[in-house]
């Protein structure tokens, strides 16, 4: 699914032809996406006089790993069926709906895994806010995208934007909404990594 943000380099060349001395305001969403705008209408923006690339950079040291445990005998389990890094799962799982089962987003998506209508029908998830069928049905969707493209950046874009904005152009859909993702997705697996390492033997990997 896509999500909202401005892109810091489009921005940056707002602030700069409208002057040094633009006022740029900002707000983090629950999923932990920082957002920018010089025109707020929206009472969540606040006035910050620090550059987006600083806050982007702070943002994300500060970033924590969403908690989510409760899923782990799933997610290995889906890894397991569909040969995919448990850790990537738990990542996706992450941005796409914080671990919530009942999450619904404003285009639609659905589940813990956001799950299209028809994406979901596709898969032959019949409820997608059961987490065993969303976990399943999402992780062979990956799966999919990571056998499509044999890049992992490609699949994660591809499971955000859809395969068809990716073979438009070919490779990661300059969106900054996409681009987000991936990055947020890549930070997420990077942590979990280091959590199942410690638990269970590596899984086939995503990247080829």
């Amino acid at each position: 699914m896509l999500r909202f943000m401005i892109g810091f380099a489009g921005l940056g060349l707002l602030i700069a032809a409208s002057g040094a001395s633009a006022s740029v305001y900002r707000y983090v969403d629950d999923r932990g996406v920082v957002h920018f705008t010089d025109r707020p209408r929206d009472s969540r923006y606040k006035w910050h006089p620090t550059s987006p690339q600083t806050v982007e950079l702070r943002e994300s040291k500060r970033r924590k790993l969403p908690r989510g445990d409760q899923y782990d005998q799933l997610i290995l389990r889906s890894a397991r069926d569909h040969r995919v890094e448990p850790a990537l799962v738990k990542a996706v799982i992450a941005a796409e709906s914080n671990f919530k089962s009942r999450a619904v987003s404003r285009v639609g998506a659905q589940g813990l895994m956001q799950l299209m209508p028809k994406t979901a029908r596709y898969l032959g998830v019949r409820n997608p806010f059961h987490p065993g069928e969303n976990v399943d049905g999402g992780t062979r969707y990956l799966r999919e995208m990571l056998d499509r493209y044999g890049d992992l950046k490609h699949a994660l874009a591809a499971y955000n934007a859809g395969p068809e904005a990716v073979d438009r152009y070919q490779g990661i859909p300059p969106y900054p909404e996409t681009l987000d993702y991936v990055s947020r997705v890549l930070n997420y697996y990077r942590g979990y990594n280091a959590q199942f390492r410690r638990r269970v033997p590596r899984t086939a990997g995503p990247s080829r």
